[in-house]
């Protein structure tokens, strides 16, 4: 009987010597969160600066201390999802670490369980006759009956021992799996934060780069990109009617009017307006791939319906949105409303939907002449072609 106390004790030092540690998996601390709260905290700073500095008249040197910001910003959002990102591995490997001991753990109560199973089922074929019978004396008696009991106690606790360890190491193993899938997460989130740091420093340096740093070729280049909007709003109000079209039909030829006040070179400013509201054209396009030489390679834009007005090898100079020259449609945010574009096998613009044609020619940028064309669609949507010939 002795022996069961003995086997016994090793059962409780082997419980007690792992599976506190493992069953209380709050308590273990990973963390570099004051690291992040610090850096936070700069990213409001930072975001507070650049909201003043848009607030000012917009001058070259206001606009870089804004790219600058922007830029600053970016960077410490970077650092804050690497941050988050190293932690979050601090804590999958300390969870892998505190998994494995419960896997040891478990095993070696299993085992332990298994062979005291088997113990207590010979103890249990044994008659309180016979009992009675090989026992010498009273004392020897009510001691072996002792030893029974205290042995079935600590069976139970085992059994205990190792129904938490089983539900602890289930809750370790999802608690690592739900950390892993932050990581995750957290490491797709970085490479969109790096990617608009990457953009925002291409910008920047497009915008020393077309400005060759000077004031006066800054508000130059704004007066002209407003100029454009003005032409856009006049023509509007002032187009002629052509009359309807239908999807495919020739309206125009790509041009440069509107050259050098309004245009750089041939191209097809494509524009669509829902309820006088810009919006991407590359909602209403079809989905296809072109050159796309401000990024470099192809792209894949569209997700409408539309033919897209140009036919042929489509080449697209500028995108939709922020890009390295839309620094200079202050009037929209620093946003390219259109879709800059020309094709090397045909100059002729269709139509990519039917509606109502309408042209117009309005000054733009000082003795610079700009041709408009735009069809109505119907339902608040208009597209507009600019430097058409």
């Amino acid at each position: 009987m002795k022996k069961f106390l003995i086997f016994t004790a090793t059962i409780i030092l082997v419980v007690n010597s792992v599976l506190p540690a493992a069953a209380h998996p709050g308590h273990e601390h990973f963390g570099i969160g004051g690291e992040v709260d610090d850096i936070e905290n700069k990213i409001e700073d930072l975001k507070q600066k650049i909201t003043d500095a848009q607030t000012k008249t917009k001058t070259l040197n206001s606009e870089i201390k804004s790219m600058d910001g922007n830029i600053a910003l970016l960077e410490k959002e970077v650092e804050t999802t690497e941050t988050k990102i190293t932690e979050l591995g601090q804590q999958i490997e300390g969870l892998t670490l505190k998994i494995e001991k419960l896997e040891v753990t478990l095993s070696k109560l299993s085992e332990l369980l298994l062979n005291r199973i088997v113990a207590a089922y010979k103890v249990s074929r044994v008659s309180q006759l016979t009992l009675l019978l090989t026992s010498d004396g009273i004392t020897d008696l009510v001691n072996r009956a002792k030893y029974i009991q205290i042995v079935q106690e600590h069976d139970q606790k085992v059994m205990t021992d190792v129904q938490i360890t089983k539900d602890t190491y289930g809750e370790q193993k999802q608690l690592r799996e739900e950390k892993k899938q932050e990581q995750e997460n957290l490491k797709v989130q970085l490479e969109t934060q790096q990617k608009k740091l990457e953009e925002q420093k291409k910008q920047k340096q497009a915008l020393l780069t077309q400005t060759k740093n000077d004031e006066a070729t800054y508000q130059k280049m704004l007066q002209q990109a407003l100029a454009e909007k003005q032409a856009i709003e006049a023509a509007l109000v002032s187009g002629v009617k052509e009359g309807p079209v239908k999807q495919g039909d020739p309206i125009a030829l790509v041009g440069n009017s509107g050259y050098p006040g309004c245009s750089t070179g041939a191209h097809l400013h494509f524009e669509v307006r829902k309820n006088n509201q810009w919006v991407n054209p590359g909602e209403y396009l079809k989905s296809r791939s072109v050159n796309d030489q401000q990024e470099g390679g192809t792209a894949t834009i569209g997700s409408g319906s539309w033919e897209w007005p140009l036919e042929g090898d489509v080449l697209v100079t500028q995108h939709y949105g922020q890009t390295p020259y839309s620094w200079r449609y202050a009037y929209s945010g620093g946003i390219h409303t259109g879709i800059d574009m020309y094709s090397n096998s045909s100059a002729i613009i269709r139509a990519p939907k039917d509606g109502t044609l309408y042209s117009s020619k309005q000054q733009c940028g000082g003795s610079s002449i700009i041709n408009i064309k735009y069809i109505e669609h119907g339902d608040g949507v208009i597209s507009f072609y600019l430097h058409v010939q």
